[in-house]
C-alpha cells in the first residue's frame, strides 16, 4: 500500500540524512586549512588562537565535536556561523526561499519549453524539421547551465543590456514584502509591478538553469509520445476524425506524462544543485551563493548546515515525485 511506501521512504530519508551529516562533518575537518586562521586578527598570540578554538569547540576530538553538533541539531540549534556571527538556521532559512523560487521558475520554463519542442518534433516526424530540432536539442543538452549563464550575461547584460545581471532586487527599491518568498508573495498580493521587477532579475539565471533540463524533457517526452502514437486508442481517435494536434495533446500526452514526471523529479534535484554556480555568476542571494562563501571562509557550521539543507531539499523533492507517481499510477497505488 502507498502508506508503506511512504514509511519506507521516511526511514530511508532519516538514514540518508544521518549519513550525510557524518560525511560532511568529517570531510570539512580533514581537508587542509584552519578555520581559526580565517577568524583571528593578524598578529594574534598563540593563547588567543587557542582561546578562540576552545570557544567554538574545535579543541575537542572529532567524535566529541560531532556528538555536540548532533545534540544541538536535535534541540534545533545548528551552530553559529564563524564568518557572519549569526545562527546557521536563520541564515539558511533566509536564503532557501530565493533558491526555491529560482529553481521553481527554471522548472516551469524547462517543462514548458521541453513539452513544446517534443510536440513540434512529434508532429514533424519523418521530415527535415524533426532532424533540425533533434540536432539543436542535442546542442542545448551538451552545453552546461553555467555556460548559458555566461552567454546571457555577455549578450543580454553587456552587449545588449536589457536585463539586470546581478542580485534579486534593486537595493534602492522597497518592495514592501513580509516574507522571503518575494515572487510568490508578490503574486499572491497582486503586486504585479514587483512581480515584473523580480522576474527581470530571475529570468536569465532561471533560463540558464532550465535549458539543459528542457532538452532532456524534450527528448524523453518525444520518445514517450512516439511510443503512444502507435497504440490502438490512437488509431481509434484517428478513425473518429480527431486532428493530429488534438490526438497528440488529448490522447497521447496522458500516457507520456508519467515517465517524464519521474525523470523531471530526479533532474530537478540536479537543477537545485546547479544553482550553486549560476547563483554565483548572477550574484543571486540563494543558498548556492552562500555555500561558496562558506567554503571560501572555512565556515564549518554554515557549510554543514547548507549541505544538510541541500540534502533535505533533495529528499523532499524525490519523496514528492514518488507520491505523485503513485497517485497517477493505479498499479502502484493498489500494489
Amino acid at each position: 500500500m502507498w502508506y508503506r511506501i511512504l514509511l519506507n521512504r521516511l526511514i530511508l530519508a532519516a538514514v540518508t540524512l544521518l549519513g550525510v551529516a557524518v560525511i560532511v562533518f568529517v570531510l570539512v575537518r580533514v581537508v587542509p586549512g584552519d578555520p581559526v586562521a580565517m577568524m583571528i586578527a593578524p598578529g594574534a598570540s598563540e593563547a588567543d588562537i587557542e582561546a578562540l578554538r576552545a570557544r567554538y569547540g574545535l579543541d575537542l576530538p572529532i567524535p566529541q565535536q560531532f556528538a555536540v553538533w548532533i545534540k544541538g541539531i536535535l534541540a534545533g540549534d545548528f551552530g553559529t556561523s564563524f564568518s557572519l556571527r549569526q545562527g546557521v538556521v536563520g541564515l539558511v532559512l533566509g536564503r532557501v526561499p530565493a533558491t526555491l523560487e529560482l529553481a521553481g521558475l527554471a522548472l516551469l520554463i524547462a517543462m514548458g519549453l521541453g513539452t513544446a519542442v517534443a510536440v513540434v518534433a512529434t508532429l514533424a516526424r519523418g521530415r527535415w524539421l524533426e532532424a533540425l530540432i533533434d540536432n539543436i536539442n542535442g546542442l542545448v543538452l551538451a552545453v552546461p547551465d553555467f555556460i548559458w549563464a555566461l552567454v546571457f550575461v555577455l549578450v543580454l547584460g553587456v552587449l545588449w543590456p536589457v536585463l539586470p545581471i546581478s542580485g534579486r532586487i534593486d537595493p534602492r527599491l522597497d518592495l514592501d514584502l513580509a516574507s522571503n518568498f518575494y515572487l510568490l508573495e508578490a503574486l499572491a498580493t497582486f503586486k504585479f509591478a514587483a512581480v515584473g521587477h523580480l522576474l527581470s532579475h530571475m529570468i536569465m539565471p532561471a533560463t540558464a538553469l532550465a535549458l539543459p533540463l528542457a532538452a532532456i524533457i524534450a527528448r524523453v517526452m518525444k520518445g514517450a509520445l512516439k511510443e503512444a502514437m502507435v497504440q490502438d486508442y490512437i488509431l481509434l481517435a484517428r478513425i473518429k476524425g480527431f486532428s493530429p494536434l488534438r490526438i497528440l495533446l488529448q490522447e497521447a500526452m496522458r500516457n507520456a506524462v508519467v515517465p517524464v514526471l519521474s525523470l523531471t523529479g530526479v533532474q530537478f534535484t540536479f537543477l537545485v544543485g546547479g544553482t550553486v554556480i549560476v547563483e554565483r555568476i548572477f550574484s543571486y542571494p540563494g543558498i548556492g551563493n552562500m555555500a561558496i562563501d562558506a567554503v571560501i571562509n572555512r565556515d564549518l557550521p554554515l557549510i554543514q548546515g547548507l549541505v544538510l539543507a541541500f540534502a533535505v531539499l533533495f529528499i523532499a523533492i524525490n519523496l514528492a515525485v514518488d507520491l505523485i507517481t503513485i497517485v497517477l499510477n493505479p498499479r502502484l497505488r493498489h500494489g
